[in-house]
């Protein structure tokens, strides 16, 4: 799916019970706990622990700039990570608090990330069978551009 980045672009919203922060070091464990729970429940792939946050130092895709996280009383309860090609790897919202407008507010503030770094369009990838995904990501104004049939694992 993608997104362009033209002029209409809504400023993020937060729930007053949430805060955007930064990805640190002292928060990276849960995040990618909460990427492994995204993965149970949509699919994709999310690298061992010591392989991923190795990534953000040897692996140029990646930039912790790019790594929206939001954290509510509870701790980490979203996060967004994206790829500086201007594509969304992964977007993860614990179940704890769907249906309150978090995943709008990552990608507006993906997409607002993009904009300033000159980038015309964001793209993602989405299984046809993730219904939830796919409809956040249709609110959020992004098209389908491309389908492709599954591979055998």
């Amino acid at each position: 799916m993608r997104r362009d980045l033209g002029p209409d672009l809504d400023d993020p919203g937060w729930p007053a019970a949430v805060r955007p922060v930064e990805f640190t070091a002292q928060n990276a464990s849960a995040v990618h706990q909460l990427l492994m729970l995204g993965r149970e429940y949509g699919g994709g792939r999310v690298a061992d622990y010591a392989t991923w946050l190795e990534a953000f130092e040897t692996d140029p895709e990646f930039d912790q700039a790019l790594c929206f996280v939001l954290e509510d009383a509870q701790g980490v309860v979203a996060v967004a990570q994206c790829w500086t090609s201007a594509f969304i790897r992964n977007l993860v919202v614990h179940p704890r608090a769907h249906r309150q407008g978090l995943g709008l507010a990552l990608l507006s503030q993906a997409f607002a990330a993009f904009r300033q770094r000159s980038e015309g369009h964001i793209d993602l990838k989405v299984m046809e069978s993730n219904l939830r995904a796919r409809r956040l990501y249709e609110r959020a104004g992004m098209q389908y551009i491309q389908r492709h049939e599954l591979e055998p694992r």
